[in-house]
C-alpha cells in the first residue's frame, strides 16, 4: 500500500504524517510507504501506485479539485480525503466521488475514526475471496460479489463478472465474508451492501436487475439500519 500526501502547506504535511504512523502503530500495523508532494503537478507526475490520497483543494498551479479527477479517471479506486479549510469546494470534490471530507485544523481522533474506515473499504476492494466450484478455484475482490444464494441444495454466488455455483453453504459464506458490507437478509440470501440499489419490507434490489432478494419482516429494521450505517461509513 502507499499513501500519498499533497499540500502546499509543509506543517500540514508533517501533521497527517504523524496521525497516520500513530494510527499504524497504536493499531499494532506496519505503517505503509508515506509520500508527500507540494504541488498537484509533482503529484500527477509520479506514476506509481496511489492508493490512499489525502489532498488539499486550495493550491498553487493545479488545483485539489483538478487533481483528484484525473486520478480518479485513471482509478476509480483510489481513495481520495480531500483536506481544506474551504467547505465551499464539497459539492465540487463530492463529484469525483471523494472518501472522506477533512476540514483544517485536523482533529486527531476523527482522523483515527477515517482512517480505520478507509482500510476497510481498502481491503474490501483489494483483498480476494475464494469461490470454489467444482470446476475450479476463482477469486474476486469481496466488492465484485452482488449476493450469495441458496436455491434448494444449490448455493449461487453472483459476481460482477459472472454466475458460479459454489460447493460450500450459507454458513461458510456467512463466516467469510467482511461483516460490514455482508448482510443476511433471508434465510436464501446473503447481500453485499455496496450493490444494494433499494429496498422495501419485503425485498431487495440490486445493482444487477436479475437478482432481487428476499428480506424478512423481522429483520427489517436491523438491514436498515445496517445499510444506512454502511453508507455513513462511505461518506
Amino acid at each position: 500500500m502507499r499513501i500519498l500526501i499533497c499540500d502546499d502547506d509543509t506543517l500540514i504535511i508533517e501533521q497527517l504524517q504523524k496521525y497516520i504512523e500513530s494510527y499504524f502503530e497504536s493499531n499494532h500495523l506496519k505503517c505503509p510507504e508515506l509520500i508527500s508532494f507540494t504541488s498537484g503537478e509533482s503529484l500527477l507526475a509520479d506514476k506509481s501506485e496511489k492508493d490512499i490520497v489525502f489532498l488539499d483543494i486550495e493550491m498553487p498551479g493545479m488545483n485539489g479539485i483538478y487533481v483528484g479527477n484525473t486520478l480518479k479517471k485513471a482509478n476509480k479506486d483510489v481513495i481520495i480525503f480531500v483536506v481544506t479549510s474551504y467547505s465551499e469546494y464539497l459539492d465540487d470534490a463530492m463529484r469525483f466521488h471523494v472518501f472522506r471530507y477533512l476540514s483544517k485544523p485536523l482533529d486527531r481522533q476523527r482522523f483515527f475514526r477515517n482512517m480505520k474506515d478507509a482500510l476497510v473499504y481498502y481491503n474490501s476492494i483489494t483483498t480476494k475471496i475464494p469461490v470454489e466450484t467444482k470446476q475450479g478455484v476463482y477469486s474476486f475482490p469481496a466488492s465484485q460479489i452482488i449476493a450469495i444464494e441458496a436455491q434448494g441444495r444449490k448455493v449461487i454466488v453472483h459476481t460482477t463478472r459472472q454466475n458460479f455455483d459454489s460447493i460450500h453453504n450459507m454458513n461458510y459464506w456467512l463466516e467469510l465474508l467482511p461483516k460490514n458490507s455482508f448482510f443476511q437478509t433471508h434465510r436464501s440470501f446473503i447481500v453485499n451492501l455496496e450493490h444494494v440499489v433499494d429496498f422495501d419490507h419485503s425485498t431487495i434490489h440490486l445493482s444487477n436487475q436479475q437478482i432481487t432478494a428476499y428480506l424478512t419482516r423481522r429483520k427489517y429494521s436491523f438491514f436498515k439500519n445496517a445499510y444506512l450505517l454502511y453508507l455513513e461509513s462511505m461518506r
